[in-house]
């Protein structure tokens, strides 16, 4: 495997820096965050590492000259909107850019997009079906032609009010996964896994990552820690920031070890790449630093160089 973190968390800098940082910290890959420029609908998003809509050939070869200079690799291209929107706009906008990354990850040679299906909130799964088989089929279509797989993460989207009551992203659970891989069987479809947004569910994660081990394409290490004393108070129907708290790996309620041995006996030797969005790391860049360098020293433990 291949340890790697997620571009976003620095947002700030521009795409050498990452590189070099990447190189400093000790990690091997980088997912770069490929946003519209100037679009940042919520935390964490509007990152833009690389330019999808401007890709050209000598683009795409200076992008990964970068990456050669500094000794890492691109894990993937990362881009996380809500293609299902009941807004038209707001869709069209989510899968024309799709296209694009697509096509530029095709040109960097990079192998895998991470995305989220998307959902209308206010609708439930079977209401959403439709939509679902309207959009999907021809985006993994076009990125198999060109010989990019598509990766899924399993993050509900369902933090914020505005995403309220069934998130933002179909994605959520095994159930669904089987469902979506039923229905659009082609071998490049797939997930970014994430175990900590399996956790908050009450799912079990090792069952998940065992049955579906064929199908992940792409990691994220994020943990997350249950505060049980608020979901004593609050209860499962409450949002869930309510009860749980985002955490550096190793800060959480997620067994890294067993995770990762799990992935190594089915197989798995892609990227793992870890998403800062602890709250307590990031003040400033020396913090956002520090927690990579953190999280990077503990995943050693599990992910040799």
């Amino acid at each position: 495997m291949k340890l790697g973190f997620v571009s976003a968390i620095l947002p700030d800098l521009d795409r050498k820096d990452v590189f070099r940082i990447a190189k400093e910290s000790g990690y091997s890959c980088v997912e770069l965050m490929c946003w519209p420029q100037g679009r940042a609908e919520r935390r964490y998003a509007g990152v833009t590492h690389v330019n999808a809509a401007d890709m050209t050939d000598d683009r795409a070869k200076g992008v990964l000259d970068e990456a050669a200079a500094a000794g890492v690799e691109i894990s993937g291209l990362g881009y996380y909107p809500n293609p299902l929107s009941p807004d038209a706009d707001e869709s069209r906008v989510a899968t024309d850019h799709l296209r694009q990354v697509i096509l530029a990850a095709a040109k960097l040679k990079v192998g895998v997009v991470n995305t989220f299906i998307g959902k209308d909130w206010k609708r439930s799964t079977d209401e959403n079906w439709p939509r679902f088989r309207e959009v999907w089929p021809p985006l993994v279509r076009f990125a198999a032609d060109l010989g990019v797989r598509i990766a899924i993460e399993n993050c509900p989207m369902y933090f914020t009010k505005d995403e309220w009551p069934g998130g933002k992203n179909l994605a959520s659970s095994p159930a669904l996964w089987r469902r979506m891989f039923d229905e659009i069987p082609d071998p490049g479809f797939g997930l970014n896994f994430d175990p900590s947004h399996l956790v908050w569910q009450g799912i079990d994660y090792l069952k998940a990552a065992r049955e579906f081990a064929g199908r992940i394409f792409h990691a994220h290490a994020k943990d997350c820690r249950v505060d049980r004393h608020r979901l004593d108070e609050v209860g499962i129907l409450a949002t869930p920031l309510e009860f749980h708290t985002p955490k550096l790996p190793g800060l959480g309620d997620v067994k890294w070890g067993k995770l990762i041995s799990v992935l190594g006996d089915a197989g798995y030797d892609g990227p793992v790449c870890v998403e800062v969005e602890d709250r307590t790391f990031e003040a400033s860049l020396e913090k956002r630093r520090a927690a990579l360098n953190q999280s990077r020293a503990f995943l050693r433990q599990f992910i040799p160089e």
